[in-house]
């Protein structure tokens, strides 16, 4: 890409996804959905103007990476500790549960071939902490007891998520088990997620001593950017990039550090401020150009709405991707009912970690076009609708 036309590519995606993110706030709508509805605008689904590229998939990372930081600020860390047993039960179920409804009614229902069928039901095991995450932000509840359930449940769906598209990966090319280079996907991803606490730890503590001591302006935005970089490069070092690509591998991985992250650097009020309000607008700007990637991964073009059979595999897998996330959450004891369905509206997002699997289905010739517009449909669904049900029942919630 030319250097003009990514400048005007970024002025497009800024511009666009501010107005229809301002435009859909004010008529009630989560703002987040407006970003993501920019993206479907100017992408190949209605106008065209911009399609996906390396780049813009960096600076969408980099975006969402930063959300969780921001999430890692206004996070206790000793409530996202408390609340690990009821987010793994969740996650695990989360996972467990649309694999096998989905496999199942792809395979013995619509009589898919195994392969389809796996990629399929791998597709609807994925959770999107990026959209729950926002909505949450939107609605002022991110500090809420279900939502560090959430957040905790999230991160876990989508580690064991990537962990599970390399063995689906593996399987559908070679039709073989490769344990082995699952197994060592999967401790890379364990250790490295092991070490990021430590090391969360010693950059807060490090950036806290030297803070102040600096002569040149800039100091905290500069150190976190860095580091935010840093590990989105180790993470592709570690994540099985020639699988899944540095956007994939940067939400097993990279993601995960700036949660703790964040949530050391709060535990000191005054740096807490500064970092606050030195990062804040960095956030606001990188933030959007990641939901509006989520809309341009959104290629309504593929779907054939004229299909019967499309309609009778789309309704009858949405129906799944929703039951099977949102059944999950009432296997942990909540104050009232409320929260657990709260909690189970949270984990239905398929967003971009769906995207992800269901384009490598497609790029490597499993997932036939029809099947693939079908699963386009059903996360297409799953993003749009969540946020509304979320605004809606976060409103006298037994938090």
């Amino acid at each position: 890409m030319e250097a003009h036309d990514f400048i005007l590519t970024l002025f497009l995606i800024l511009m666009v996804s501010r107005f229809l993110g301002e435009l859909f706030a004010r008529f009630g709508v989560p703002s987040v959905l407006g970003e993501v509805f920019a993206g479907i605008v100017l992408g190949s689904s209605i106008l065209g103007l911009i399609e996906p590229n390396e780049i813009l998939k960096i600076l969408a990372e980099i975006g969402i990476i930063l959300l969780l930081f921001e999430v890692g600020l206004e996070t206790d860390f000793n409530r996202l500790k408390d609340a690990g047993s009821k987010s793994l039960v969740v996650a695990l179920l989360g996972v467990i549960l649309p694999l096998i409804f989905g496999f199942s009614v792809a395979y013995y229902l619509f009589e898919l071939s195994f392969d389809i069928s796996l990629f399929i039901a791998g597709t609807l095991t994925a959770t999107s902490i990026g959209i729950t995450v926002r909505v949450l932000k939107d609605i002022h509840m991110q500090n809420t007891n279900i939502a560090q359930i959430v957040i905790g449940a999230a991160v876990i769906d989508d580690i064991i998520g990537i962990i599970l598209l390399v063995f689906i990966y593996d399987f559908s090319i070679s039709h073989e088990t490769n344990f082995n280079h699952t197994l060592s996907v999967a401790g890379m991803v364990l250790t490295f997620l092991i070490l990021a606490p430590i090391l969360a730890k010693t950059l807060s503590y490090m950036i806290d001593k030297f803070h102040g001591k600096d002569l040149v302006p800039g100091y905290i935005p500069t150190i976190i950017i860095s580091l935010i970089l840093f590990f989105a490069y180790l993470s592709h070092l570690v994540g099985a990039p020639a699988i899944l690509g540095s956007f994939a591998a940067g939400i097993a991985l990279s993601r995960r550090f700036f949660l703790p992250f964040g949530a050391f650097l709060s535990t000191n009020d005054k740096l807490l401020h500064e970092v606050e309000i030195n990062m804040r607008p960095i956030i606001q700007i990188f933030t959007p150009i990641f939901f509006v990637m989520v809309g341009l991964s959104m290629d309504l073009t593929v779907i054939d709405f004229t299909s019967s059979s499309f309609w009778l595999m789309g309704v009858s897998f949405v129906f799944i991707a929703f039951f099977s996330k949102f059944i999950g959450a009432f296997f942990i004891i909540q104050k009232c009912i409320k929260n657990n369905v709260i909690i189970g509206i949270s984990m239905i997002p398929r967003g971009e970690v769906g995207l992800i699997f269901a384009e490598m289905g497609r790029v490597n010739g499993i997932l036939p076009n029809e099947i693939y517009a079908m699963l386009i449909f059903v996360i297409i669904i799953t993003t749009v609708i969540p946020p509304f049900l979320l605004k809606k029942y976060f409103k006298g919630e037994c938090v």
